[in-house]
């Protein structure tokens, strides 16, 4: 999961050119022996492969005027293959894109914008999380469907709290409560920490700070989206707060090449990890819980936690192609498909009509210890990352600037405003 929040950086620079490029492509005509036929694009494997095969056959079969296939490659590669399928006139009729593409896929004139769709009652629109309905949003327009969701919480090592006589947390706590905690765990004699953080600069890294930028009250660019606002009062707290586990308390092992915090958590050098559900089939050699990220005790924004949504995104290929693929993506997502998909591969429920169901959490915890936990934890999904064909350049800032601090070299504020500055430069075209 990791992977997919930086992939997008390199092949996002040449949607400017497709957009350029006009709406060429099918008239629609692809009816044959009385059958529309449409195409999804996909990167699913193993268990989510299986899931989504047999979806579509279950489909194809109860329509019979309808037959869908699907073309897998890899989800990292699928913007470059429709940008290049797209210039050459034979867009997808339905694809998987990575919710972090949504500014770049919005400017794809072939793009169909489901506004207009998803306001009919039978979507169920706001049976969505507000965190993937926010991030399937690009000015007016609605550029994608939810198709799949994450979030970050905590997963700790039950065996070492009780062995460093901590309590394991609970739902109520705070950062402060998390940095004693983390210290309490770390050992150096043992090469123990009490926390493990991504301190490579990557999106990652931006990942774990966004949240806590949130939770003490900030917001990563201005309401209108043209200024950074995270050099904010409650940025310089939530990063002075890495400072002190990192630089004062030494209770943080800063993971440089993000790459070591499962290893180290199965070998029991880490206390915590911040992590999503995809981490927790990595787990098999301890005994873990999972809660809710902790709040700041003085910040009215209370827990909050980060997603990285997905989206099948619809393309137009003339109104027959186009209709089937809408009203395919509709049922794919409706409630029914949402929890035989989450059942069948553990991925967290995209309607909260679905997560909510407490007979379904204990069926999803029975595959997966601790899954529930980060079902519940969607309902603190209430922000996403700005809309914004800038947002890279942010992104690199703000994780310069965030390691600059975790390693010492640099103090919150004065690295916060280095790291607006090139934002601002980014949004006003420098």
């Amino acid at each position: 999961m990791i992977k997919r929040r930086t992939a997008w950086m390199a092949a996002a620079a040449t949607v400017a050119a497709v957009a350029l490029a006009g709406c060429g492509g099918s008239d629609g005509s692809s009816a044959s022996a009385g059958k529309t036929k449409i195409v999804v694009w996909d990167g699913y494997e193993d268990a989510q492969g299986k899931n989504l095969t047999a979806l579509i056959a279950q489909y194809n079969k109860d329509h019979q005027d309808v037959e869908v296939t699907q073309l897998v490659s890899s989800s990292d590669r699928v913007l470059q293959k429709v940008l290049t399928a797209v210039r050459g006139g034979s867009p997808p009729d339905v694809a998987y894109m990575f919710g972090s593409w949504a500014p770049n896929v919005a400017k794809i004139p072939q793009v169909v914008d489901m506004s207009s769709y998803v306001d009919d009652a039978d979507w169920h629109w706001d049976d969505f999380y507000e965190g993937e309905r926010q991030a399937a949003t690009v000015g007016d327009k609605v550029v994608g469907v939810p198709a799949l969701v994450d979030n970050l919480a905590i997963v700790y090592n039950k065996k070492l709290f009780k062995e460093a006589g901590v309590a394991p947390p609970t739902p109520d706590w705070t950062w402060d409560d998390f940095r004693a905690a983390a210290k309490k765990l770390t050992d150096p004699s043992k090469k123990q920490y009490g926390w493990l953080i991504p301190a490579d600069g990557t999106e990652d890294t931006v990942w774990h700070y966004d949240a806590m930028l949130w939770e003490a009250g900030g917001d990563i660019l201005t309401s209108d989206n043209t200024q950074a606002a995270f050099n904010s009062d409650a940025g310089v707290k939530a990063l002075t707060m890495l400072q002190d586990m990192a630089v004062t308390d030494k209770s943080v092992y800063l993971d440089t090449t993000n790459a070591n915090g499962t290893k180290l958590m199965n070998s029991g050098k880490i206390g915590m990890l911040v992590t999503g559900p995809w981490d927790l089939s990595s787990l098999p050699d301890i005994d873990y819980g999972v809660q809710v990220m902790p709040a700041f005790a003085d910040s009215e924004a209370g827990h909050q936690t980060i997603a990285g949504p997905d989206n099948w995104v619809v393309f137009d290929n003339g109104d027959q192609r186009k209709q089937a693929a809408v009203d395919f993506v509709r049922w794919l997502t409706a409630a029914d498909q949402v929890e035989t998909t989450s059942l069948a591969t553990g991925d967290l429920p995209i309607r909260e009509s679905v997560g909510g169901q407490a007979s379904f959490r204990q069926k999803l915890d029975q595959n997966l210890p601790g899954s529930s936990t980060f079902v519940q934890n969607l309902s603190n999904v209430k922000k996403a990352r700005p809309a914004v064909e800038k947002y890279p350049a942010i992104s690199e800032a703000m994780g310069q600037a965030i390691v600059a601090v975790l390693l010492g070299k640099a103090q919150p504020a004065e690295a916060l405003d280095e790291a607006a500055q090139t934002t601002n430069d980014a949004l006003s075209g420098g």
